[in-house]
């Protein structure tokens, strides 16, 4: 598929910053649902001002830091295991933010920053790969400075189950989908340690259907199209599974 087609395909009226970055950039640097999509729904909630400090935390390939970066002249640290920092680096020089943006390689339990040197702490479609351990908030919040927030969006459930899958997806289920949650989940998870207070917990709206668009132009683009994922997302048709958001400030 030629980047032109690719750029239709994944026009999103919603996300009018995310549409500045070529479709192909940001296909080619993606783990997950689209990184810009994402960041931009989370700055709708929680502002990011020039100079702010920020810990991106499982950036991926970093295009939501560098999406951070230019977009809100924040100064972000790149942070994440699966990726080496000398690749990160070569695309955030690439898209002319170095300085801006600084890769991190670590383990999100062995993070090497001093606790309160961040104005935000956020992770996009990352933390629940580590976060619904009833103990980490503790750990990452102490990153924050008193009043700081922290940001995630991932995907998730509209409700919980007793038990998962529903039938309608069983044929697509993954184990580790367990780890998915919705945002009522999020909020209780988060509050009851009494360290944050949780200003949104929601649904993208429509976030299922952005994850699908995503989803269906990649596997286009890959000459696969129908794969297993957008199955699941067209078998679901949002009953189950959405994006979801959430945003707490740490206590002062």
């Amino acid at each position: 598929m030629d980047d032109d087609e690719l750029d239709v395909l994944l026009r999103n009226e919603r996300y009018p910053r995310s549409g500045g970055y070529p479709a192909r950039w940001l296909v080619d640097g993606a783990m997950g649902p689209n990184p810009a999509w994402q960041a931009e729904a989370l700055a709708e909630v929680m502002p990011f001002k020039t100079g702010m400090r920020v810990l991106d935390l499982g950036c991926g390939t970093a295009l939501s830091s560098i999406f951070l970066a230019k977009e809100f002249g924040v100064e972000v640290w790149a942070t994440d295991l699966w990726i080496k920092p000398i690749e990160n680096l070569r695309r955030v020089t690439e898209a002319g933010v170095e300085g801006q943006v600084h890769p991190i390689y670590a383990e999100a339990h062995a993070l090497p920053f001093a606790e309160g040197f961040f104005d935000a702490l956020v992770s996009i479609g990352a933390y629940h790969y580590f976060g619904t351990d009833d103990l980490y908030l503790g750990y990452c919040s102490s990153l924050v400075k008193p009043g700081g927030q922290i940001g995630i969006v991932q995907p998730g459930l509209v409700e919980e189950y007793e038990s998962l899958p529903p039938p309608h997806l069983e044929s697509h289920w993954k184990w580790d989908f367990c780890a998915w949650h919705s945002p009522g989940w999020w909020r209780r998870h988060w509050e009851k340690t009494g360290l944050v207070t949780v200003e949104v917990a929601d649904l993208l709206p429509d976030g299922w259907r952005d994850w699908l668009q995503w989803n269906e132009a990649c596997d286009l683009d890959n000459g696969m199209p129908g794969r297993e994922e957008a199955q699941m997302l067209h078998a679901d048709g949002g009953r189950t599974l959405s994006l979801s958001r959430v945003v707490a400030r740490r206590a002062s």
